[in-house]
């Protein structure tokens, strides 16, 4: 990452887009820790993230990877993620704000249904559902989202998309996204290119703009030339840093 300045008021939603090797995982990295930087900072309502330690940080922040994590247990244990302080109610609550509660109610044993390791009794919209459920469980402060992209059919990311709408809202959160069609109406997008940014604005601003998101756009929905006209539109995180 170079150059980078970025300021993510509290309760936005903030989306990240680029091409491959823009530098979009690197930076969610830097976010939760998986490595420092090395010049520059990244704050969190003030405080330096290098001086936060990881537990609290943990406590603070929740990720959702786009291969969701889930061993062999029960789904409740899952979404709890083995943590005793966490209720059934809790657990149950969770999984009703991002619409699994129907489908695991409909498992033989509910929520002390076993999952297999991976959860691959379950399908891909089903294990993003209870990632989903698990990430919110301890009202997170901040969430950070890698999108699902592999494999989805139409029906799941239906389903995937109404579930961050519920978990999105009025959080602060940052998404790492590759379906375009999924931030319209993010707060603000932040378009990478080889670890700068390079645009910031809304997805109307930014298409109006007609630079580095509107090509992404015209290829993500095969349109011809750089001049895609304006579509319909259906924790404070500070960051400069330089690594």
């Amino acid at each position: 990452m170079r150059d980078v300045n970025l300021h993510i008021q509290a309760g936005e939603n903030v989306a990240l887009v680029g091409s491959t090797g823009a530098g979009k995982s690197t930076l969610v990295n830097l976010l939760h820790r998986s490595a420092d930087v090395t010049d520059g900072a990244i704050e969190i309502d003030g405080y330096d993230l290098r001086d936060v330690k990881r537990n609290s940080l943990v406590h603070q922040m929740s990720m959702v990877l786009q291969e969701p994590y889930l061993f062999s247990g029960t789904v409740r244990e899952n979404i709890s993620y083995l943590n005793e302080q966490v209720t059934r109610e809790q657990v149950v609550e969770a999984a009703t704000a991002v619409g699994a509660h129907d489908f695991i109610m409909e498992l033989d044993n509910g929520y002390e249904s076993v999952l297999a390791e991976r959860g691959v009794n379950l399908s891909i919209g089903q294990r993003q559902l209870i990632s989903f459920a698990r990430a919110i469980v301890s009202n997170p402060r901040i969430l950070v989202l890698d999108e699902a992209t592999a494999n989805i059919d139409t029906h799941t990311e239906l389903l995937i998309q109404r579930a961050l709408n519920r978990i999105l809202r009025g959080r602060t959160s940052i998404v790492i996204a590759h379906r375009l069609s999924t931030i319209r109406n993010a707060d603000k997008i932040v378009v990478l290119d080889r670890g700068r940014v390079v645009e910031v604005g809304t997805h109307d601003e930014l298409l109006e703009a007609g630079g580095a998101y509107a090509q992404l756009y015209a290829i993500n929905y095969g349109l011809s030339g750089p001049s895609v006209g304006v579509a319909p539109t259906g924790g404070e995180v500070i960051g400069a840093a330089d690594d």
